[in-house]
């Protein structure tokens, strides 16, 4: 690890000769000495400095100090520990400490900094700058490596040393504060992104002939999941089960609902429940995990027979998939028998209609991020109608699965003008003749 340089070396050479002569007549080194002043707290108030320092009255080793401005700095001193906790108050920009101050546990301590940790520990948002003895370089070192922004000799001190010396520790102070608080932001937006990638789903499809895809965006900024979720699962007897939702809101308490509803679902369903059995165990679940009795979800659900060539289908409050099959038109299955959205209506009923699917198709479920967007000046929504159409060209062209996705989603987004504000959720099931 390099050795720290002592600040105070290098600033005396800084303020001889052709230097000082610049600043007597106003010259850089005034405009930099005025830059110091103000970053301190960006407005140029005097600086106020705390000295802890055995007898600090009867050995005055802190000389006059003028900021930039001409104004006096202030200065506080202690003669102890415990003094020094009563004055160092919000306004106190800098502590300069004397380590030969008596340690907190005695003075038969082995740790020549026993003080200086106690100081770090006791105000661990302030600059600190060590005051040792002259030619105990190491000491000082010392003192840097443990937590103080540099180390001054106690009998080289003079005014202008020590007040370039304090606006130098407090940006240094201030810098280190905000590196670490970027790479703890960082850290914890890491957390979260594993998180959040751990709780999307895995489909359990072995052994299933369908293709699966997924294309998911949720409308938070830098977030991995919102409050639309999805899955699909093969149970023993051969069946694919695939379902949709929607939690209303975007923040994590609706995305964590999601999460709760998606995996009461999977449970619910390789347990053998589907239909309107399943959709009012889950209404229950929402019941007991939401935290507002306003909030709800949409839900569309799939299950897909042995043979692929039909389906049950259950909507609550959500938009009904679409179909397209080769040689006919992409186009949404009915959505006449819908039941309500989860949450609305206690004791209410969710029909499963039976839809013929044939040798040869695709289905897309989707949540209405998809169909929110703005299209055009006039604001004017996307609609199931401009999705359709919107489909059925990707299709005409030739995408398909993941590419058929990717295309619809992307294209949504280009014509709302920008990043969608809701999530947007889109599955797609394809069985091959």
């Amino acid at each position: 690890m390099p050795v720290p340089v002592p600040r105070q070396r290098a600033i005396p050479a800084v303020e001889s000769g052709q230097a000082q002569a610049a600043h007597t007549v106003g010259g850089p080194l005034k405009e930099e000495a005025h830059r110091d002043a103000t970053a301190v707290n960006g407005t140029g108030a005097t600086l106020t400095l705390l000295l802890i320092e055995d007898d600090p009255a009867g050995s005055p080793i802190v000389p006059d100090m003028l900021d930039s401005a001409g104004k006096p700095i202030r200065v506080r001193t202690a003669r102890n520990l415990t003094e020094a906790e009563r004055l160092l108050t919000d306004d106190v920009h800098c502590i300069l400490l004397d380590l030969a101050l008596s340690a907190p546990g005695g003075s038969d301590t082995d740790d020549e900094l026993a003080v200086l940790r106690h100081v770090l520990q006791l105000a661990p948002r302030h600059a600190v700058l060590a005051l040792t003895a002259s030619g105990d370089a190491e000491r000082g070192t010392e003192a840097v490596r443990v937590g103080a922004q540099d180390y001054l000799f106690r009998d080289e001190l003079d005014g202008r040393l020590l007040s370039r010396a304090i606006r130098y520790a407090v940006e240094r102070k201030r810098s280190d504060t905000a590196e670490r608080r970027l790479a703890e932001g960082k850290l914890r937006a890491q957390e979260n992104r594993r998180l959040e990638r751990g709780l999307l789903p895995t489909p359990l499809l072995d052994g299933s002939s369908l293709r699966f895809a997924a294309r998911y965006r949720p409308g938070r900024s830098r977030a991995l999941l919102g409050g639309d979720f999805y899955d699909a699962v093969r149970t023993p007897d051969g069946t694919v089960h695939a379902m949709i939702g929607d939690v209303c809101g975007h923040g994590p308490d609706e995305a964590a609902l999601g999460v709760e509803l998606r995996i009461a679902w999977r449970a619910l369903t390789l347990a053998g429940l589907c239909g309107d059995e399943l959709l009012n165990t889950l209404q229950q679940v929402l019941e007991h995990e939401r935290a507002d009795e306003e909030i709800f979800a949409t839900l569309c659900t799939v299950d897909i027979a042995p043979d692929g060539r039909r389906a049950g289908l259950c909507l609550a409050g959500h938009p009904a998939p679409l179909i397209a099959r080769p040689g006919r038109q992409a186009r949404l299955l009915p959505y006449d028998n819908n039941g309500p959205a989860l949450g609305l209506l206690p004791g209410a009923r969710w029909p499963r209609m039976q839809v013929e699917l044939g040798a040869e198709w695709s289905l897309m479920l989707y949540t209405d991020g998809l169909i929110e967007g703005r299209v055009g000046a006039d604001g004017e929504r996307l609609g199931q109608d401009g999705m359709l159409a919107m489909i059925r060209r990707q299709l005409s062209e030739g995408l398909r699965g993941e590419d058929l996705l990717r295309a619809a989603v992307s294209e949504v987004r280009d014509l709302n003008g920008g990043e969608l504000t809701d999530d947007v959720a889109v599955v797609l099931l394809d069985r091959a003749a």
